[in-house]
């Protein structure tokens, strides 16, 4: 179980991390006329994914959950491919990139990476971490909890990502790009 609390505590770290590029990726945006949408959700968000963190720990180690090697280790490759696809998603945004909603007006939708086959590819990480990680020390409540409640409020997330990037105007993608599959914004 120590193990787990490490990963637990690493990726509560690495939350962390995001939260510090995000509000460095605010400053940038604002200073460039930035929109700030879905302010109402976001504190359901925060706590949502705190909840995750705190739900693995809480359950793994007050209902004795074990350590199941056939569906532990396979969960923790899931983990790892989240996070590397949550890191492409922050790498190929740059500057664009938040936690929060936040749209640039006139700037063009980003098409690249991971965006160039998914117009919301921070949410597929966001969403096999959240099933991955309770189950990799067998926390099937905490994995079916947050899958159901973030289901709801990913319903709620990109409909507002979506309006706030139709509400930030028409714009070009780059030249040959295979369309408008991203954009601008990502979260946690």
């Amino acid at each position: 179980m120590i193990w787990y609390v490490l990963l637990v505590t690493a990726l509560a770290a690495e939350r962390v991390a995001e939260l510090v590029v995000a509000r460095r990726n605010e400053r940038w945006s604002m200073a460039r006329g930035a929109v700030v949408a879905g302010r109402r959700h976001y504190p359901v968000m925060v706590a949502l994914h705190t909840a995750l963190l705190a739900g693995c720990l809480c359950e793994a180690g007050l209902a004795g959950r074990a350590f199941v090697p056939s569906l532990g280790w396979p969960m923790l490759g899931v983990v790892a491919a989240a996070q590397g696809l949550r890191w492409w998603c922050v790498s190929t945004l740059g500057p664009r990139w938040n936690t929060r909603v936040i749209v640039v007006p006139g700037m063009p939708l980003v098409t690249g990476g991971p965006y160039r086959w998914l117009g919301h590819p921070n949410y597929v990480a966001v969403v096999a971490e959240g099933l991955a990680l309770p189950l990799v020390h067998s926390a099937w409540i905490t994995a079916v909890a947050f899958t159901v409640l973030n289901a709801a409020l990913l319903t709620v997330r990109v409909r507002c990502e979506n309006e706030a990037l139709a509400a930030a105007g028409p714009r070009p993608a780059p030249a040959g790009a295979p369309g408008p599959a991203g954009g601008p914004a990502a979260t946690t």
